[in-house]
């Protein structure tokens, strides 16, 4: 049977409804109808229902067009009785389908930390009997008993409560403790503010409560969060990238095979070698080295990061950290400091004034209740010990007054000095001191006084007013005190933004990356800190507004708006996939429990090593640093690798295209295969070799500075233009042979295999880069295995494997016109390349 269903509005319910709705009453439930209800909505915890065998997960790693075509390969070199090549491909393969059946694993590892989050036991009222019960028994209906340092065990509403503060920055991300009243609220009230509500996984830091459970398990919001983290992760931008690179690859392949059997069956060469030909072609055409390029690339980039605090956990995201060109962060403690100051002390007439900040300091240091970040910070700036100021009493804080009072013996006078929200302090004032000192009547200064404090809340300040009343030795300390008191005026406070934090802002626009800030906070604050770190777009779009807005309005919506205040944990995660549906490459940075779903759904998810662990589980990026400045290494390193990837595949798909189709070509008029099929792959292999070192090659400054995506087209387009520009080139060489030099079989299969792979070597250090190749500098590595490389092919006639793989001798003038068939062909691709990149601008 399904579990209850969280219903939409019991905040506004009173406590007598919502008994009669969960059915259960001032006793609890009676133990035979929790039992019951137990076997009803099950445990309260979240099982994983039915798992995935770990050979199943393994075997997923295959399920793609490049992955396929490599086996394919594999299983023809082992066919034609060359394993070097078979061995080589099913080892990349094996160790990439490693690597990703250990990263689709790791994403369990979130769950678990998300579980461990949850108490084991909870103080729990079943017959009218208090009870310490496992927090897995626990059922909709049962009421539980609140203390400090509780974890709350599931969504509860509460009945009573005596100062019941709740630390619910891990949903969130708001520094202060946030207070929990009984009684109904407006329908439309954010789940932000359901003061009446109780959310599985916060946690108790002053007071004591009383609370009816009427969610558990995966119905409850920290539910909600693991059933998206048990989803798989959405596919990301560099993974859509693979597949589409692979799908292009397929088709080309495939019907190349097919045209070149055709052709061959047609002119009645044998049926079973025009076969091997075309499958060999095949194989030719497969970047066979791509897997272990990018992981080499990613294990290079995840190295060079970490030294710049940044740690990879998922080798793929680096890819996706140099395409990302929005990023979304939250606003505590990445882009201001998360920690609360006091910004200034103001009289009623908004004029600074230091005995406002005095006598909020005694309050603060005198009180015995819970201290708040607000008086930390108060205490900080204006440090008063309690054993110089007697204290006589105090009026402790509670829901309905929302202030708190104190009297101390100040210069021999009984002093009551009372703190608190604005509203309901200024409700208990009929004086205030004007500029000049006098103390005068409130009333036509009432307007004035709560304009100076919408001011500075506009301004993004949080704001308490102060007041202050001599009384006598002998009056009572009671609730008559907190009458006709002499107003203060206010402390503002304020969690300033980042040192540095306009300068990383800027830097990030200048690198391409749009940053949009997500919090939970009210938008005048939020608009206020964007305003602060450099954020120019100051629309503010809020929670509210967003949940009227439907999935296409938002797609837009997301893209014009940078700052999203009083957003819902599950907001984040939709503010995400619209960007991502609009385009855009996304990045989330968060560190708590409410930012786990988004961490999840973004292409990076980017936490800092201070996380809950659920967020650290859930992020792809982790930084030593919660500061934005250490991303920006980070990003440049995750262009570079990328970049260094994309030269693999400009290279191999160009150069292979080229050669296949020169071979297709030239089958049509021979009356011998131009070059057998282990030529073929041993072609196929020493071209690649060298390019094994392409993660260690220098990057042009044009690939840093802007985020690059896979474009398959492009890709399709490069491979067109210089495939067809190699194969001019290669019938070039063929005419040489042919009629210049009168070549035989073997001669020709020679002459065209060193022509072909010096030629595909070269054309690496032109197509490396948009400029002319020697203004940019290739890596050491890269141009000293191109050189050795050709400096093999030119040596194979004259070795003992010659005969193994049917190469001859050639006469010494071959090489000479060979150097000039290369000088032409480097000069055109220079040409062609200017015109092809002109022509893409």
């Amino acid at each position: 049977m399904e579990s209850r269903k969280i219903s939409p509005n019991y905040w506004t319910y009173t406590s007598e409804k919502m008994f009669s709705e969960i059915g259960s009453g001032p006793s609890g439930l009676e133990i035979s109808e929790a039992k019951k209800r137990l076997g009803i909505y099950g445990k309260n915890s979240f099982g994983s229902g039915q798992k995935v065998a770990g050979f199943v997960l393994f075997l997923r790693q295959f399920a793609n067009p490049i992955t396929i075509i490599l086996l394919f390969a594999s299983a023809l070199s082992w066919f034609l009785r060359d394993p070097t090549d078979g061995i080589i491909i099913q080892c990349i393969v094996l160790l990439s389908s490693i690597l990703g059946y250990w990263q689709e694993k790791s994403a369990s590892d979130s769950l678990h930390s998300l579980l461990s989050m949850v108490r084991l036991n909870a103080s729990t009222i079943r017959g009218n009997v208090e009870s310490e019960l496992d927090s897995q028994s626990l059922v909709p209906g049962d009421l539980i008993r609140l203390r400090v340092g509780d974890i709350i065990p599931a969504d509860a509403y509460l009945i009573n409560s005596d100062r019941l503060f709740l630390d619910e920055a891990a949903f969130t991300g708001e520094t202060f403790p946030v207070e929990k009243t009984t009684g109904p609220l407006p329908e439309e009230t954010a789940l932000s503010k359901r003061s009446n509500l109780l959310y599985m996984g916060s946690h108790v830091v002053s007071g004591s409560g009383l609370a009816l459970i009427y969610a558990t398990g995966k119905n409850t919001q920290f539910g909600e969060i693991y059933k998206r983290l048990n989803e798989r992760k959405p596919e990301t931008d560099f993974e859509k990238g693979i597949r589409k690179f692979g799908n292009l690859l397929l088709e080309i392949t495939l019907g190349l095979v097919l045209v070149i059997l055709g052709i061959n069956i047609l002119l009645e060469k044998p049926i079973l070698d025009s076969f091997l030909f075309a499958l060999a072609i095949a194989v030719g055409l497969t970047p066979q080295l791509l897997p272990a390029i990018i992981n080499i690339n990613l294990a290079k980039g995840a190295k060079q990061m970490s030294q710049k605090k940044v740690i990879v956990k998922r080798l793929n995201s680096i890819e996706n950290f140099g395409s990302m060109d929005v990023l979304c962060s939250d606003k505590t403690g990445t882009l201001t400091e998360g920690v609360i100051q006091v910004h200034t002390s103001i009289d009623p007439n908004g004029n600074p004034n230091q005995e406002v900040l005095k006598f909020a300091s005694i309050n603060s240091n005198l009180q015995s209740g819970f201290q708040n970040p607000m008086d930390l910070a108060i205490s900080k700036v204006w440090p008063i010990s309690a054993d110089t100021i007697p204290k006589s009493g105090e009026l402790s804080y509670d829901f309905h007054r929302k202030r708190i009072t104190v009297i101390a013996e100040i210069e021999g006078k009984r002093v009551a000095i009372c703190k608190g929200a604005c509203t309901p302090l200024l409700e208990i004032c009929d004086r205030y001191i004007d500029p000049q000192g006098q103390i005068q009547s409130i009333s036509k200064e009432l307007g004035s006084i709560q304009n100076v404090y919408e001011t500075f809340s506009r301004d993004g300040y949080r704001m308490i007013g102060i007041s202050i009343k001599e009384i006598h030795e002998n009056d009572p300390v009671d609730y008559e005190i907190e009458t006709s008191m002499v107003f203060l005026g206010f402390v503002a406070f304020s969690d300033s933004a980042k040192a540095g934090i306009q300068d990383t802002v800027r830097n990030l626009g200048d690198l391409g990356i749009r940053l949009k800030m997500i919090t939970g906070d009210n938008r005048w604050i939020a608009g206020q800190v964007a305003k602060s770190v450099g954020i120019s777009n100051g629309t503010v779009l809020t929670g509210e507004e967003l949940q009227s807005i439907g999935e296409e309005a938002l797609r837009v919506k997301a893209e014009e708006t940078d700052v999203f205040a009083e957003i819902e944990p599950n907001q984040k995660q939709r503010i995400i996939l619209a960007l991502k549906k609009a385009g855009h490459v996304v990045g989330y940075i968060g560190d708590g429990i409410n930012d786990a779903s988004a961490l999840h759904s973004a292409d990076v998810g980017i936490s800092v090593d201070s996380a809950v662990d659920v967020a650290k589980e859930a992020a792809d990026i982790v930084l030593l640093e919660k500061n934005l400045a250490v991303l920006l290494d980070g990003v440049k390193e995750g262009r570079i690798t990328f970049a260094n990837t994309l030269k693999y595949v400009f290279m191999a798909t160009s150069a292979n295209f080229g050669n296949m189709f020169s071979v297709a070509g030239a089958s049509a008029f021979l009356s011998y295969l131009p070059l057998l099929p282990k030529q073929i792959l041993l072609t196929n292999l020493l071209t690649d070799l060298p390019e094994m070192t392409i993660a260690s090659d220098e990057v042009d400054k044009d690939w840093i500075i802007r985020p690059r995506k896979w474009d398959i087209k492009f890709i399709g387009r490069f491979m067109l233009m210089f495939g067809f520009l190699s194969s001019l080139f290669d019938y070039a060489t063929f005419g040489l042979l042919l009629f210049g030099l009168g070549a035989n079989e073997t001669q020709f299969q020679t002459g065209w295999f060193i022509e072909s792979v010096v030629s595909a070597s070269l054309i690496v250090l032109v197509i490396r880069t948009k400029n002319v190749f020697y203004r940019s500098k290739p890596g050491k590595l890269l141009l000293g295995a191109t050189l050795l490389c050709i400096c093999f092919v030119f040596a194979i006639p004259y070795l003992p494997l010659a005969k193994t793989f049917g190469f001859s001798h050639l006469p010494l003038l071959f090489y000479g016109y060979l150097l000039g068939i290369i000088v032409m062909y480097i000069g055109s691709a220079e040409f062609a390349k200017f015109f092809f990149y002109k022509k893409e601008r």
